[in-house]
């Protein structure tokens, strides 16, 4: 199957076929998972309980890539609408889990009422009505301003700055950043017309690649931390080596995409670079918090992941993305 055949197929008809190589890619690998798991499990290795839960960490790289695949293939085939509706989910969900593990005081609750119930339905319509420029300023001007005027007004200012700060930061990361992956779908490219789902493609296979590729290396080639009491897995020549691979992915995937492969490079290396130390300031904010994981304290007992843990890296780099692309090509 070469370039130009995928080219001269429709719009419909290269997302299907890029979508069914994509499950296929992760079917096979989930098997390939799963038999390397049961092995280590039937192990007597003394080094078999630290290889367990390396895969565990493995099998939570590859869930997201499962989530992320599906929510994109049902939001394609639903329509821009339908996509937009299901992100705004995704990020309720990212920010129910950021608040949990937030402590909160009843003089915050009707600033979480304004965070949940009007600020992200209202970001994801602006985004779903293509109005752009209140869309970039909405959040980061005007909630930014509102949430601490109705904080003050419960009279409560018992740490007020700390606790505004919070549900700012988690607004920003949770609804802001994750905003910006549908609005990629209504990016209007000349000669690119129903075709922003391979955009949106392009961030999510270029930021996963680097984000597996240096989890891969950092713990099979380990170096020291450069932040070891924020994680013990981000090296630079891992974190270099994954940029350096979702580069290389990028200008693979340049046929998909309207950019050449000089400008497919550049946008993946801002995506990469962006996401992979995202995910870096969130663990810092994990540790700061005593956990694990973004998911409920329970489970992260068991080794498994939040929503927002499987997000976070994509959360950072869409509005990245997003601009860069934008400005760029003066959309």
């Amino acid at each position: 199957m070469n370039n130009n055949f995928l080219r001269n197929l429709t719009a419909t008809q290269q997302i299907g076929a890029l979508f069914l190589v994509v499950f296929g890619i992760l079917s096979i690998v989930t098997v390939w998972a799963f038999v390397r798991n049961l092995r280590e499990h039937a192990s007597d290795d003394p080094e078999s309980e630290a290889r367990v839960v390396e895969a565990k960490r493995f099998w939570g790289l590859l869930k997201t890539s499962w989530m992320m695949a599906t929510v994109f293939w049902v939001g394609w085939v639903l329509g821009e609408t339908v996509a937009t509706v299901l992100f705004a989910i995704v990020a309720f969900f990212a920010l129910r889990e950021f608040i949990t593990l937030s402590p909160t005081r009843r003089g915050d609750h009707r600033s979480l009422v304004l965070a949940f119930f009007v600020v992200l339905p209202l970001q994801f319509w602006i985004v779903g009505s293509k109005h752009f420029d209140l869309f970039t300023v909405f959040i980061p001007v005007y909630v930014f301003l509102a949430i601490p005027v109705v904080s003050a007004l419960a009279n409560d200012p018992q740490r007020f700055l700390e606790r505004n700060a919070k549900l700012q930061w988690g607004i920003m990361v949770c609804v802001y950043g994750m905003s910006h992956v549908p609005a990629l779908l209504l990016l209007d490219f000349p000669g690119y017309r129903d075709k922003g789902a391979f955009l949106v493609f392009f961030l999510v296979f270029v930021v996963q690649t680097c984000m597996v590729v240096q989890h891969l290396l950092g713990r099979r080639f380990p170096h020291k931390p450069v932040a070891p009491q924020v994680s013990q897995s981000f090296q630079w020549v891992s974190w270099l080596s994954g940029v350096a691979a979702g580069g290389l992915a990028g200008v693979l995937l340049t046929f998909i995409t309207p950019f050449k492969p000089g400008q497919a490079l550049g946008m993946a290396l801002l995506a990469c670079v962006a996401g992979s130390l995202g995910h870096l300031v969130m663990k810092a904010l994990k540790r700061d918090r005593g956990i694990t994981s973004w998911g409920m304290q329970g489970m992260s007992v068991t080794g498994a992941g939040g929503l927002l843990d499987r997000v976070d890296a994509l959360c950072f780099a869409a509005p990245v993305f997003f601009h860069s692309v934008r400005w760029y090509f003066g959309l």
